[in-house]
């Protein structure tokens, strides 16, 4: 089994903590002075991934980005 890999995803908007509540154990959430919102979390694997997609797409959330970070220091 591979290891997680830590993503950022970007959604415009300031997303609630209600949209958001299936995802606050995965994530940290960060409401940008920018007017985005940044995700930041492990996902095990694809299903994982297409599951944190299935539900912001769900609540009509946008998603600017996905991008694994470097975890090199």
């Amino acid at each position: 089994m591979s290891q997680p890999t830590t993503y950022e995803i970007v959604i415009r908007g300031r997303a609630s903590a209600r949209l958001l509540r299936p995802l606050l154990d995965d994530f940290t959430i960060d409401h940008a002075s920018d007017g985005v919102t940044r995700l930041v979390g492990n996902i095990g694997d694809a299903s994982h991934m297409h599951g944190v997609l299935a539900h912001l797409t769900s609540v009509n959330i946008e998603v600017i980005s996905i991008a694994p970070l470097d975890s090199a220091p």
